[in-house]
């Protein structure tokens, strides 16, 4: 019969030691796509410099981000207008000092600029004065509402030495270990129908994924074909194995493959 499966046995066909040794390999591959993705996420997220991660962390690796705080751009245009020009002075140097977390109620201060804004102005940017008026106005009422507003964020983009390195490490790694799985899957008793379909998606999520780094340098629009492209290669490759899986060790039928 030798070492190939037949049409309905597919891979349950093998000898048992080569069922285990493929499932084995296939397990590691599985863990391996999972561990794959926490490297990502840990690798990635604050790359926006903001806590956890999001699609802005993206777009920081690859096509940068220029994002002045709306705290600092209100004040330099003179907002509130009653603000002395000491205060404001103040509050400019502090978020321009570095350490907006560290001096916000600093009692080292003179006048810390938790004061100066629960002073001057919380009567119209409370979390109460903004649900009346509408959105539009942020609240400061409490550090976690300025937070939002007052880091500006100028990130540069992953350099272009860095981003061919890691791609022509990734392409080609990702690809054979595709093409590999690919390969496997072809081997079972599956209608080839959904084969096709998961073999394409995942074929199309690497080329989304690697091309999409490219391209998000020159739009960050792309910054959300990454994370698609990159979770549809990723699913639809831990689909497959585990049809393999499901192939090695499922009792054999006599069905035939469509």
């Amino acid at each position: 019969m030798g070492l190939l499966p037949s049409p309905t046995d597919g891979l349950r066909g093998q000898p048992r030691g080569i069922r285990i040794g493929i499932t084995s390999l296939v397990l590691v591959l599985l863990g391996g796509l999972w561990a794959s993705g926490v490297h990502l996420v840990n690798h990635y997220q604050n790359r926006d410099e903001l806590p956890g991660f999001s699609l802005d962390d993206i777009r920081g690796a690859y096509h940068g981000i220029d994002s002045p705080g709306l705290l600092g751009r209100a004040l330099e245009r003179g907002h509130p207008e009653t603000l002395p020009a000491l205060q404001s002075k103040i509050l400019l140097e502090w978020l321009a000092g570095g350490r907006i977390v560290e001096d916000y109620d600093s009692l080292d201060l003179e006048i810390p600029p938790a004061e100066i804004i629960e002073q001057h102005c919380i009567e119209c940017h409370s979390r109460s004065a903004g649900a009346e008026v509408g959105s539009a106005i942020p609240p400061l009422q409490y550090f976690d509402d300025i937070r939002e507003i007052a880091f500006s964020r100028k990130i540069l983009p992953t350099p272009v030495a860095v981003l061919a390195a890691s791609t022509h490490a990734h392409a080609l790694a990702l690809s054979v270990q595709g093409l590999l799985v690919a390969a496997l899957v072809l081997l079972t008793r599956w209608p080839r129908a959904w084969i096709s379909l998961l073999i394409a998606i995942m074929g199309l999520g690497l080329l989304g994924d690697v091309g999409g780094w490219w391209l998000a340098r020159y739009s960050p629009s792309w910054a959300l074909c990454i994370v698609i492209s990159g979770a549809a290669y990723s699913i639809g490759q831990a689909v497959l194995l585990g049809g393999v899986l499901a192939d090695l060790w499922l009792p054999a039928t006599s069905r035939r493959q469509k």
